[in-house]
């Protein structure tokens, strides 16, 4: 499958340094390559929001706690450790 892709003059300048430096044989592989980083940033992002909703659906169903609360319980068990 054939496409053509239009890059800004930055994009396009960036693409053909990646090749001159040897690291790609031409723009299409700079392109795949940028496209497979893309494909995995959008991946964790869809977990990400995903752990956000399971997590509020948590606090929803159990409750949760202030982080005033908690530091307070961690001051206390560091204080009974040095005991």
């Amino acid at each position: 499958m054939a496409t053509n892709v239009h890059l800004t003059s930055e994009l396009e300048r960036f693409a053909r340094e990646c090749v001159a430096g040897g690291r790609y044989n031409n723009v299409s592989e700079v392109v795949r390559s940028a496209l497979r980083l893309l494909q995995e940033t959008e991946a964790r992002r869809r977990e990400f929001n995903l752990m956000l909703t399971e997590a509020e659906e948590e606090s929803d169903r159990d409750g949760s706690v202030s982080v005033e609360t908690v530091l307070a319980d961690m001051d206390g068990i560091i204080a009974a450790a040095r005991q």
